[in-house]
């Protein structure tokens, strides 16, 4: 009797431990995102406030409404590369038709719908009776979609109707609606898969298709609905995304898809098909909204936060796959917990790795930012990009001034993403920084983060462009308009006032380009015997410029000017010409960086028009430590720009 009673406790302890880890690990998603946030609260006292946990929500609402979107595939063991294309796309069209084309705007929003609806029936028409690999079907779609953002905006961002931008404010003056729309769009899915017909047959197909099919489902018809389901929720998460922004970006949400399809994977769907839910969706949306945020508080650099991001996305998959395979191999009956000894210690290790690189990548990344001592200034600087030499220099410009001030600075890396960088200027008001500095993806974009930090009496000073529709205490820049009169000038100058000349642009709806663009256009209008044959973006890029300049040369072989809205597109070019370059073609580039003005001392680069970016980014760090100190700054402090070529390039100290 004693015995049988020993036996009955010990059996029963071994089932309870069985089902706390069987518990942990079936929801391996969730347990991930409790040890990050336990972690991101003890490494940052700014985390685990209100302000900063709405913010980590708004921050990852749009990716969730498209990842919710990309569920339905996803279950249905399909794929869609295409919702972050079509996102923008939907957006461009809402506020194209609403403004230029005077479309009342609940049409406009219908319209904008429909077209997120008819993407996906296109990418369902092409998988289910086209025969097309869904990788392949909606891979063309992202670039359809996006090269039809970019036709109707004609490159520039459009601003966004004010009755429709109420979808990126606050309820109350505290909760975020969009928010509201991801939890209302989360409800949505969830009872779709659980409660529809539909959402039955997603399953039955992920898990057997053949099978689905000879049960009596129409399986064609429901993947038309499938991927008309993703298109519809891309046009909401886009329209949510612009609203945000006050503006149609037509560049928007790239790579969105990426991180929509992470997030499903990680909330525990499987890209085999068959499983998936709604919850995991947006814990896995949270995850990365909530590594984002954290790494941002801890001013982690950004090129180290995209290495610790992806890390942790590969050992979350793999612990759901070892999951699986653990669930799907139980162990012999009667041989209770310890015929999964093996499999158990090899999940806790993992489980452990994982923790242990999040905390100790972040303290060590962290770098003993702290230990600034009391007195020194906190300032967040958020550029458009670095990967652009230009900007590495304004970089190298603030951290040498904030050097010498003794001031803390954290930089962060917008990827030319006008929604990424809207989360780190809104990561720098909740963690409640002395001042920003922020060099604009776009000025109007920028616009509702700053209006954030001047609710929040944070000092905004605005680099290289400006910001619209907000307050800055001062505006360091120089005149891209002036710069391109003077580049229109030095090329006509050096070709004896006539020719013909090819223009590279920058990327599509920046402000740079279009001012750069702009002040070139002015100033060869005193060129009259000077034609422009053709016009083609290269994105800012060195690589776009070889490749755009190599296909112009075969249309225009005879062309005598090259006008780049930057360096790294002239270089390129430069590289395109070959022998030609410095003697029968003469180029002009913009920004006067150190590889522009190597060039320029070969002769190749016949002149830059040069800002000086390190000293850009030194005037904005002194005042930005200016008006955080409640000191007089000039509203608009402009930093000359100048013409270099080989005459005077060795007394250019940039």
């Amino acid at each position: 009797m004693a015995t049988d009673t020993l036996k009955s406790r010990s059996s029963a302890g071994d089932s309870s431990a069985a089902g706390l880890r069987r518990l942990l690990l079936d929801n391996g998603a969730l347990t991930a995102l409790i040890v990050l946030v336990i972690a991101m609260s003890a490494l940052s006292g700014d985390f685990l406030t209100t302000d900063n946990l709405l913010n980590v929500g708004v921050q990852a609402a749009v990716t969730a409404i498209l990842a919710f979107g990309v569920t339905f595939v996803i279950v249905s063991a399909g794929i869609d590369l295409s919702v972050g294309s079509v996102a923008a796309l939907s957006a461009t069209v809402l506020a194209w038709t609403a403004t230029s084309e005077g479309v009342p705007v609940w049409i406009a929003v219908i319209l904008a719908i429909a077209t997120g609806i008819a993407c996906g029936l296109v990418n369902g028409i092409l998988i289910s009776y086209g025969k097309l690999p869904p990788f392949i079907a909606t891979l063309a779609m992202l670039s359809v979609g996006r090269g039809l953002s970019l036709v109707i905006s004609q490159g520039s961002p459009i601003a966004f109707p004010d009755s429709v931008s109420h979808l990126g404010d606050t309820l109350g003056g505290w909760l975020p609606v969009p928010v509201l729309v991801m939890i209302a769009m989360g409800l949505i899915t969830a009872v779709t898969l659980g409660r529809t017909y539909l959402g039955r047959s997603m399953y039955a197909i992920g898990g057997n298709e053949e099978a689905a099919r000879l049960s009596g489902l129409r399986v064609k018809k429901q993947k038309l609905a499938i991927y008309a389901l993703s298109g519809l929720f891309a046009a909401a998460a886009g329209i949510v995304l612009a609203s945000r922004l006050s503006s149609a970006q037509p560049q928007a949400a790239q790579g969105y898809e990426l991180d929509a399809i992470a997030a499903v994977v990680i909330g525990g769907a499987s890209l085999a098909g068959g499983t998936g839910k709604a919850s995991g969706t947006l814990i896995g949306a949270l995850i990365l909204a909530v590594l984002r945020n954290g790494l941002n508080l801890l001013s982690v650099s950004a090129f180290w936060q995209q290495v610790v991001i992806g890390v942790v996305i590969a050992l979350a998959v793999l612990l759901d796959t070892v999951r699986r395979k653990a669930g799907a191999t139980p162990g012999a009956a009667g041989t209770g917990a310890s015929g999964r000894k093996g499999p158990q210690a090899v999940k806790y290790a993992l489980a452990a790795v994982v923790v242990a690189a999040v905390v100790g990548a972040t303290s060590l990344l962290n770098g003993g930012s702290s230990s600034s001592s009391a007195s020194s200034q906190k300032i967040g600087l958020s550029l458009s990009t670095l990967n652009n030499p230009f900007f590495v220099q304004i970089r190298q410009g603030a951290e040498e001034a904030a050097k010498k001030a003794g001031a803390d600075l954290t930089v962060t890396d917008a990827q030319n993403d006008a929604s990424q960088q809207a989360n780190q200027l809104q990561n720098f008001t909740s963690e409640g920084v002395g001042s920003i500095i922020v060099n604009p993806v776009d000025s109007d974009a920028a616009g509702p983060s700053v209006r954030a930090a001047n609710k929040a009496d944070i000092p905004v000073v605005g680099v290289d462009r400006g910001v619209n529709k907000a307050d800055t205490a001062a505006l360091v820049a120089s005149d891209n308009v002036a710069g391109g009169k003077l580049g229109a000038k030095a090329l006509a100058e050096k070709l004896g006032g006539k020719g013909t000349i090819v223009i590279l642009q920058g990327q599509a709806g920046t402000s740079a380009s279009r001012e750069r663009g702009a002040g070139f256009a002015e100033g060869l209008k005193a060129y009259p015997d000077i034609k422009v044959v053709a016009k083609q973006p290269a994105d800012f890029d060195r690589t776009k410029g070889l490749d755009v300049m190599t296909n112009l040369l075969q249309a225009h072989p005879d062309v005598n000017g090259v006008f780049a809205e930057n360096d790294e597109m002239a270089l390129g070019a430069i590289k395109a010409l070959g022998s030609k370059a410095g003697k029968s073609v003469q180029v002009v580039g913009f920004d006067g960086t150190p590889d522009g003005l190597k060039a320029v001392e070969t002769g190749t680069l016949y002149a830059s028009v040069a800002q000086q970016p390190k000293e850009l980014g030194r005037i904005a760090v002194e005042n930005a430590l200016r008006a955080a100190d409640d000191k007089s700054v000039e509203q608009t402090v402009k930093v000359p720009v100048k013409v270099v070529t080989k005459e005077n390039v060795a007394g250019f100290g940039g």
